[in-house]
C-alpha cells in the first residue's frame, strides 16, 4: 500500500468514526474531514435531523468550519474525506470552496453528484477542478448506511 492510500484508508477511517457518531444519532451515517498538510482541520457527520436543518450534511458542515477557521471562503490546498459519495449541493459546495481533492467511500447510486448520477465536479463551466479519488474503504462505509437502513425499515412507524 502506498503512503498516499494509506494515508487516505487513516483519514477514512475519521471520517468513518464520524459517521458511526451520526448513526448513533439516528442521522443518516456520513462523516466528513477535512484534511490540510496532513493534520485533521475539521471533522462532522450529518446533523439534519438534529438541527433541524437540510443543509447540515457532514461536507457542508466541515466547509463551514473551516471557512470559519480560516476567515476565507477559499479552502485552497485541502482534501475533503467523505464516507458517501456527495449529493449536488455538496459537490457544488466543493467547487465554489475551491478544495484541493475529494475522497470519498462509497457511492451514491441515488444521487451522488460526482460519478454515480451526476457530473457536477467535472462540468466544463466550473473554474475550478477538484481532483478525485473514489471507493476509500467503500465496504465499510456501504455497509454502515444498509445496516442503518435495515434497521430503519425494520422499526415499525
Amino acid at each position: 500500500m502506498s503512503d498516499l492510500s494509506r494515508d487516505d484508508a487513516h483519514y477514512m477511517e475519521r471520517a468513518l468514526a464520524q459517521a458511526r457518531k451520526a448513526a448513533s444519532l439516528a442521522e443518516v451515517p456520513v462523516g466528513a474531514v477535512l484534511v490540510k498538510d496532513g493534520s485533521v482541520f475539521a471533522e462532522a457527520h450529518n446533523m439534519i435531523e438534529t438541527t433541524p436543518d437540510a443543509t447540515a450534511h457532514a461536507e457542508m458542515l466541515v466547509l463551514r468550519e473551516a471557512a470559519r477557521l480560516t476567515q476565507s471562503w477559499r479552502l485552497d490546498g485541502i482534501t475533503l474525506y467523505v464516507t458517501l459519495e456527495p449529493c449536488p449541493m455538496c459537490a457544488g459546495a466543493m467547487v465554489l470552496a475551491r478544495i484541493a481533492r475529494l475522497v470519498y467511500g462509497a457511492p451514491d447510486p441515488k444521487k451522488g453528484a460526482v460519478d454515480s448520477v451526476y457530473d457536477v465536479l467535472r462540468h466544463p463551466a466550473n473554474n475550478h477542478r477538484v481532483e478525485i479519488s473514489s471507493g476509500v474503504l467503500a465496504e465499510p462505509a456501504g455497509r454502515l448506511l444498509s445496516e442503518f437502513f435495515a434497521e430503519r425499515r425494520a422499526k415499525p412507524n
